[in-house]
């Protein structure tokens, strides 16, 4: 079985863990926060904390030789699902701008914290890489 573990410079280096893993033509991609190449979570409330942990998801596809059309499904990981929703527009709009529309099978998670403190969100996700980029 030959696993290979991806982890872009793009994003901040893992440590005991990999940004994406892929077997065969599947991609597992790691719960992604907002957080910088430098290792920081940026400021600026939901909408901008779901733009970077989402964009850091599709860094780490892309390294994996994916697009977001690949998204075989995401769960979003959420500290305050009212915020969440209430801002639900934006994040829409920061979703098809990233990502377009075809949406992937989707799941919204309330939970009490997160692995760094200062995050309020983390997307992981599942994509499948078609023939010819496997």
């Amino acid at each position: 079985m030959s696993i290979e573990r991806i982890n872009p410079s793009a994003l901040a280096k893992p440590s005991g863990f990999a940004h994406a893993t892929c077997y065969r033509n599947i991609v597992h991609l790691a719960g992604q926060t907002a957080l910088t190449p430098e290792g920081k979570i940026i400021d600026g409330g939901i909408v901008a904390q779901f733009r970077q942990a989402f964009s850091n998801v599709l860094a780490a596809l892309e390294a994996a030789g994916g697009r977001p059309e690949n998204l075989l499904s995401v769960t979003i990981y959420l500290l305050d699902i009212p915020d969440y929703q209430a801002n639900g527009k934006e994040i829409g709009r920061i979703w098809r701008e990233l990502a377009g529309t075809e949406y992937p099978a989707m799941a919204g998670v309330g939970v009490t914290a997160l692995w760094q403190p200062e995050a309020l969100v983390e997307i992981q996700a599942v994509a499948a890489l078609d023939a010819e980029q496997a």
